[in-house]
């Protein structure tokens, strides 16, 4: 076989069977080997939609996303998406073509230096020169991107390399450079924390994307076996059993009141799983002040960059867990329920933004939308105002049912992240929440949607503006609003119907549950377009670099 018929062969002992990406020059032999091929290409209408669709594909089923575009632009325009999954720890795997290895370094057209440029934002980045290491190396790199803290690696392979031959399709078992099992927690620290759990008074649990990696049902366990108060970061949201009265929602910036006052007035955080975002923590030497950390992570770097760790549990967070439930069952369990059922009071209902009953508020409309999707419905965000109006919301029945751009904060992501989801989850309802601003970043995706029938739903949050820059310039910029007006926005519902996606739209409170119903029913894609309020702000808001104690919940 040659080395493109290689990589495919790779990738189905790897169990792929999807991948997202865009044909060019330098890659066209793979795109020959695909032809007819099990292994399923979907052509997205932007390598950036290639990227965040693995992610999405990744995010949702635990299974490594594939993405592939050709050498010097096509391989640049995936940067986003790479950096992306990066940020939240997601599994993806990018082939890129590359020009012939006698151009490499002469400037050659749609050269790029993808492996210097993608240093930064992948596990790792490995150039392939000789065909014969082509089934190695595509080993070497899905073991890295599942393994101990996953993330995206790249695979950059110049033309020649796929146009030659090779007989090497054995892959050795334990191949040069792929890493162990990962770290497994001390039980000296493990002890250390169980003692400092029976001892407290006033202790909260915050998760966060760490647990989708199989720790779920441990987790609902652990805080179950406590009566544990329990907060989320925003890639953890569902992580919390359906009904836990404990669970005291989203935390950080746009989180609930009753989680972010709990955890300040904490005497100890069991932090697990999660990185300690400037998003949640603000002003970190202000953050939980009376409490004593105890933080569980696979990725030892994670432990006191941001808040000093008390007890660092290191190791996969499933087996953490795990030996936290036993140490506690060899003595005494404490309770605290008393201590939850305070902590829910320190909160209250979300806080409206609504400027009357006769206008199309945000919030109402995704407050509708929840309350009509199905119980298993995945769903997928965008970035911006309805993302945390979103996430204040959702209540994901698992975290592989809610994906969205956490770290990074990549406007364009929802859309094609929910078509990767669509492929992943063939079964289940998807539904994309996109504001009028990120869903113009990839509103060509709707070809994609078109040409392959994926039944996803696009709910369209309309506010004419870019509505989160908005709101800072309007509440620490002085009302100065500089390039965030967006009043000339097209015809949303002319556009999908253009592209033959069926379209329904509600501009007011009056008769949209019916719509609502009629666009959750609908068969195949569909676009909801929802016409907003234009000033709708999302409250509460803990400025950035502050704390808790700076909460405001309308404007001043």
């Amino acid at each position: 076989m040659n080395g493109a018929q290689a990589v495919l062969a790779a990738l189905e002992r790897e169990g792929v069977d999807t991948v997202f990406g865009y044909p060019g020059g330098a890659i066209m032999p793979l795109y020959d080997a695909l032809f007819g091929h099990p292994v399923r290409h979907v052509l997205v209408r932007h390598e950036a939609a290639a990227a965040f669709a693995a992610s999405g594909y990744a995010r949702t089923s635990g299974r490594v996303g594939v993405c592939c575009a050709t050498s010097g632009p096509g391989a640049t325009n995936l940067v986003t998406g790479l950096l992306d999954a990066m940020m939240d720890s997601v599994p993806v795997v990018a082939i890129t073509g590359q020009v012939r290895r006698e151009l490499m370094g002469t400037d050659g057209f749609q050269e790029a230096d993808v492996c210097a440029i993608t240093q930064a934002v992948t596990k790792r980045n490995m150039l392939v020169s000789d065909v014969d290491s082509i089934a190695e190396t595509l080993a070497e790199a899905f073991a890295l991107a599942r393994r101990g803290r996953p993330g995206p690696v790249l695979v950059d392979i110049p033309n020649d390399v796929l146009k030659a031959q090779t007989d090497v399709t054995a892959v050795p078992e334990k191949p040069p450079g792929r890493i162990g099992d990962g770290p497994r927690v001390s039980d000296a620290a493990v002890r250390d924390a169980v003692a400092r759990i029976r001892s407290a008074r006033r202790p909260v649990a915050i998760v966060g994307g760490g647990v989708r990696a199989g720790a779920v049902d441990l987790y609902r366990m652990f805080v179950a076996m406590l009566g544990l108060p329990h907060a989320a970061t925003i890639n953890a949201l569902g992580a919390a059993a359906s009904g836990d009265a404990a669970y005291l929602g989203m935390l950080g910036m746009h989180g609930l009141k009753a989680a972010n006052k709990a955890v300040q007035r904490a005497d100890v955080i069991l932090a697990l799983g999660m990185r300690f975002d400037d998003r949640v923590t603000g002003k970190p030497d202000r953050f939980a002040r009376e409490a004593t950390v105890i933080h569980a992570d696979i990725d030892a770097t994670e432990f006191n960059k941001i808040i000093t760790a008390n007890v660092a549990l290191h190791g996969d967070l499933g087996e953490t867990l795990r030996a936290l439930v036993n140490e506690l069952a060899r003595g005494h369990v404490p309770r605290f329920d008393d201590w939850a059922a305070e902590a829910r009071l320190l909160g209250g209902p979300l806080p409206s933004d609504r400027v009357a009953d006769d206008v199309l508020s945000a919030t109402d409309v995704l407050d509708r939308v929840f309350a009509a999707l199905p119980g298993d419905a995945i769903v997928t965000t965008d970035v911006g105002q309805h993302q945390m109006w979103a996430a204040q919301r959702a209540r994901p029945a698992h975290p592989r049912k809610y994906a969205t751009s956490a770290g990074l904060g990549a406007m364009g992501f929802g859309f094609p992240a929910a078509v990767g989801a669509a492929y992943a989850n063939p079964t289940v309802p998807v539904f994309a929440i996109v504001g009028d601003g990120g869903f113009q970043m990839c509103l060509p995706e709707l070809a994609t949607l078109r040409r392959y029938k994926i039944p996803v739903k696009i709910v369209l949050i309309d506010n004419q503006n870019l509505g989160m820059v908005r709101q800072w310039q309007e509440l620490f910029f002085s009302e100065r609003y500089s390039a965030t007006n967006l009043a000339d926005n097209p015809d949303f519902v002319a556009i999908a119907r253009a592209y033959g996606i069926e379209a329904f739209a509600i501009d007011a409170p009056a008769g949209a549950d019916d719509v609502i119903a009629r666009f959750v029913a609908a068969r195949g894609p569909a676009l909801l377009h929802c016409a907003c309020h234009p000033t709708e702000n999302v409250w509460p808001m803990i400025p950035a670099g502050m704390t808790v104690d700076d909460l405001m919940e309308a404007r001043a």
